[in-house]
């Protein structure tokens, strides 16, 4: 199981400690480091930063969102960096929900999302392949544009740039069974947002058919600490916010994820209270229990033990948010391949 360092999106300002973590992560043997974007900070222009910062270490997108660009934007922002970092470039899509498509990126939420992830995928994997122009007769990302505000005078066009790699990996963030399906299909790999390796028989049916190197990289909070219930409030604050904020109640896909993992009434729960305005008391009706099982956290010994539970199962890269660098030496030394310092 390789590691990976997720850094996430900006808060209110950039985190000066994100470059240094992601060098740190480089010099200690960690393969691959990640951004992300919500409706602040974009996922690119960090990466960008971090990859002139470093030599070896992977790129990764977890995730940049399909609404924020068009599929041809989305490819040329990856075959740049793909070819300024010489090759370390792994693209990492989301769909998002609909509160943030139509109220942030003023946009329609897909009707059909599998079939517009599909046809997003697909234009990118034509740019990157450029064997000729690209052309999709598609519900959501036809190219040329046929609508009905069309001109008429678009012109099938394939990118100037000759992309570094055709075969960029492009990786999928998706929670629902008939999506998860869908992206061990069409994608080299896929970002759980929440993985617990004690319910692993959550996504079986929907990973049944995985092709030989599919990536399986799930986001996991991990601190080395003492105190395990204090280490595992950021976890809580998380769930809190993306449970009971991130969606509609009547359509949060975060929240429907955490009911398939067993904690539906304390999923209802939780957006109940964080609706009502009650933040502080939905972050504390966050289970102790799904906190720990989707986390890293504890003494030394604690997290050796868990850790033994990601590696049986059939994660490939566990990508770890990790506030401090003894963490990140921690997990590479439990992982069995930390560099000598």
């Amino acid at each position: 199981m390789r590691l990976g360092l997720a850094l996430g999106y900006w808060g209110r300002g950039p985190d000066p400690g994100h470059v240094e973590l992601a060098v740190e992560a480089e010099r200690l043997g960690y393969d691959s480091v990640w951004t992300a974007e919500a409706w602040g900070s974009d996922a690119f222009t960090p990466l960008a930063w971090i990859a002139a910062r470093t030599s070896r270490i992977r790129l990764g997108t977890a995730v940049a969102q399909m609404a924020a660009r068009t599929p041809t934007a989305t490819a040329m922002h990856a075959l740049t960096l793909d070819h300024l970092s010489g090759g370390r470039m792994m693209l990492g899509l989301g769909l998002s929900g609909p509160q943030v498509v139509e109220g942030w990126y003023g946009r329609p939420f897909p009707k059909s999302p599998l079939t517009a992830t599909r046809e997003y995928v697909e234009v990118i994997r034509q740019v990157l392949r450029r064997e000729g122009p690209v052309e999709l007769d598609g519900r959501f990302h036809p190219h040329p544009y046929t609508g009905p505000e069309a001109t008429g005078l678009g012109k099938p066009l394939k990118p100037i740039t000759h992309p570094l790699r055709s075969d960029l990996p492009v990786l999928l963030g998706a929670e629902g069974p008939r999506n998860i399906a869908q992206t061990a299909r069409i994608a080299d790999g896929w970002l759980p947002l929440y993985w617990s390796p004690m319910r692993t028989d959550v996504y079986e049916a929907s990973l049944t058919e995985l092709r030989e190197g599919f990536v399986i990289a799930p986001m996991a909070r991990a601190q080395v600490c003492d105190d395990v219930a204090e280490g595992l409030l950021p976890v809580k604050a998380m769930l809190g916010f993306y449970i009971g904020g991130m969606g509609h109640a009547a359509r949060n896909f975060h929240a429907d994820l955490m009911a398939r993992m067993g904690f539906e009434e304390e999923a209802r729960r939780i957006q109940q209270l964080f609706l009502e305005g009650r933040r502080e008391e939905a972050i504390e009706a966050v289970p102790d229990a799904f906190a720990d099982e989707i986390s890293l956290v504890g003494p030394r010994q604690r997290i050796a033990e868990r850790l033994e539970l990601w590696r049986k199962g059939p994660v490939t890269d566990l990508l770890v948010t990790a506030p401090d660098p003894l963490t990140l030496r921690t997990l590479a030394e439990l992982n069995g391949w930390a560099a000598s310092a």
